[in-house]
């Protein structure tokens, strides 16, 4: 048979089979997408809860008008009266993370919270577009209030649906370390004593160009070494680059700073350059982490494969809330590698962060981003949940009992904070006026 005959039978088979073809899968028919549409739900009436999900909103908080981080809080009303909040906070792009929410409200709104996976794998697949930021925000968000849901409907903490806790006193954290001299951090080494905290994370200062001159990494490595010498050797110290310097640069500072013992370097070079991260990881012993920006397990899938990363960073927030989180524990786990979660947004996220920690056989320590004196987040956070959220005890950050995420919260708490809308991130630049990375 000659190749045009061939073709033109497949043609006509084609036809007989469902039509003519359109000229691309995305012509189907709009009666055959809403059958498909609707199909989903029939098949688990029989085993699922009877409890539908009846409302949702997402609320955007804006602690101050001019915010840049704006908090996106979601939450889930159901027929049974209860109530399931989550967080979807995405620093610079509120709006837009807002908005998706709402785009989901078709795979949400009459679905059974129990189904967690299903919806999850619903609102990411179904997107067709696979998940960015502001998808992933998105779904985080909503993901987060189905496990509230889903634990209040069953009388549990999601930490004991997970398998937990692994440590009864709590999750070890790190907050972060705000002093620049000698003398403040001997007075931060002594209220870490007093409070029972083993870990800070610091940075380096300054934006940092392709090439950096040497005086300006020694003047860097020095600060570090005053503060291992400070701090003593007992704390641990976690320095983050931001994804500031090039591999060429961050290569030179990982080896210089390898007789301080660092508990990890984090972002030394932008993430998604993941070859370039294997050239600073073979060189350097201390511990490499990274993962706040990565979305779902998907995007972590490559780091893990290579060996290249020792410790995943994934922010619940980001990378699709409880069960992404979950689920790149586990990937990580298998592989020999440790999870230390970032979470600098709102309460609500920190808290669902604290849950999967509790049942990570491969958790290490928790980042939020506050200091060991309470700010006026910490007491903002207070007013709205009844107790001093993301707030450690003894190092550690104590677990709630309570079913679901552990909190009660009302709409009302947050009029005090109308949404003062998107802002745009803090930029830098270079002397020159190039864009440079903060």
């Amino acid at each position: 048979m000659r190749r045009r005959e061939f073709f033109g039978g497949m043609a006509g088979a084609l036809a007989l089979g469902r039509g003519a073809y359109a000229g691309c899968a995305c012509a189907v028919e709009e009666a055959e997408m809403q059958a498909g549409a609707a199909a989903p739900v029939s098949p688990f009436q029989g085993v699922g809860s009877k409890v539908r999900i009846t409302g949702m909103k997402a609320i955007g908080v804006s602690l101050t008008p001019r915010s840049d981080r704006p908090y996106v809080f979601v939450k889930l009303e159901t027929n049974a009266g209860l109530v399931g909040w989550g967080e979807g906070t995405l620093e610079g792009k509120a709006a837009a993370t807002m908005a998706c929410v709402n785009d989901f409200s078709e795979h949400i709104l009459g679905a059974d919270p129990m189904q967690v996976e299903h919806l999850w794998q619903s609102m990411y697949v179904h997107s067709f577009y696979r998940a960015g930021p502001v998808m992933g925000s998105a779904i985080s968000g909503i993901d987060q209030a189905l496990w509230d849901l889903r634990g209040k409907i069953l009388g549990m903490p999601v930490y004991k649906l997970l398998g937990g806790p692994f440590d009864p006193r709590g999750v070890r954290g790190y907050y972060h370390a705000a002093a620049n001299s000698r003398e403040q951090l001997l007075k931060l080494r002594e209220s870490a004593v007093e409070q029972g905290v083993t870990c800070f994370k610091t940075g380096i200062p300054g934006s940092w160009e392709w090439l950096e001159r040497h005086s300006k990494i020694d003047r860097a490595v020095k600060q570090l070494a005053m503060m291992r010498d400070a701090l003593g050797p007992d704390i641990d110290i976690a320095c983050d680059f931001h994804a500031k310097p090039s591999a060429t640069v961050a290569s030179i500072l990982v080896k210089e700073v390898e007789p301080l013992n660092l508990l990890f370097v984090e972002e030394p070079c932008p993430p998604e350059n993941i070859k370039a991260m294997a050239r600073i990881s073979s060189r350097s012993t201390t511990p490499i982490a990274t993962g706040e920006r990565l979305v779902a397990s998907y995007g972590c899938r490559e780091l893990i494969e290579m060996g290249i990363v020792d410790i995943l960073q994934t922010d619940i927030n980001h990378v699709g809330g409880i069960t992404a989180l979950w689920k790149v524990g586990a990937m990580a786990d298998a592989s020999g590698i440790s999870m230390a979660p970032h979470a600098c947004e709102g309460p609500i996220g920190g808290i669902a962060s604290l849950h999967v920690d509790a049942a990570m056989p491969n958790f290490l320590v928790q980042e939020i981003c506050g200091g060991v004196t309470q700010s006026s987040n910490d007491k903002v956070w207070e007013e709205w949940l009844g107790f001093p959220a993301m707030r450690m005890v003894k190092g550690r950050f104590p677990l709630l009992d309570k079913p679901g995420l552990g909190f009660d919260l009302t709409e009302d708490a947050f009029k005090k904070y109308p949404f003062g809308g998107s802002r745009a991130m803090a930029r830098a630049f270079h002397e020159d006026g190039s864009v440079a990375e903060w």
